[in-house]
């Protein structure tokens, strides 16, 4: 009866367990593969990588071109946007020492009045002063005048 048990246990592996002739057509679907597919997927791969190369090699020269005419346009229009803001700047500078120099001259004539008050000021005081003199002046010479008047007189 073992023997039956036995012989019903191979009999019914080999109908119905497959992994061990799956896992062999399995190794031998890989190594086929990779012996004759790799050499072609290599060759293939190596021609795709050249081609690449070359369309790089291309599309940089022309984009290269393109770009640097680009930047061209740019910097040009930048220059020309930098000339606007220095002229723009420089009205503005103008027109600021121009209120600044308005402002400079209403101060002047200011400063200009308050000099000529205070100098009308000093020449009031220096003809008082001068008239005081004269006066002076004026009664000591009839004192002497007197004075001499007198002794001539005598």
């Amino acid at each position: 009866m073992d023997k039956i048990a036995k012989d019903v246990g191979d009999i019914k592996s080999r109908l119905l367990d497959h992994r061990p002739v799956i896992n062999a057509e399995i190794r031998f679907f890989v190594r086929e593969f990779e012996e004759k597919r790799g050499n072609r997927e290599s060759r293939l791969l190596e021609n795709l990588n050249k081609m690449v190369r070359e369309a790089n090699d291309q599309i940089m020269s022309v984009n290269l071109e393109e770009t640097n005419q680009q930047l061209s346009d740019v910097s040009k229009r930048l220059e020309a946007a930098n000339h606007v803001a220095e002229r723009v700047q420089q009205r503005e500078l103008e027109a600021q020492k121009g209120s600044q120099l308005q402002a400079n001259m209403e101060k002047l004539k200011e400063d200009w009045a308050e000099f000529l008050k205070e100098q009308q000021v000093l020449k009031e005081e220096v003809d008082e002063e001068h008239a005081r003199a004269v006066g002076e002046l004026g009664t000591r010479f009839s004192e002497k005048k007197k004075d001499l008047a007198q002794y001539s007189f005598i």
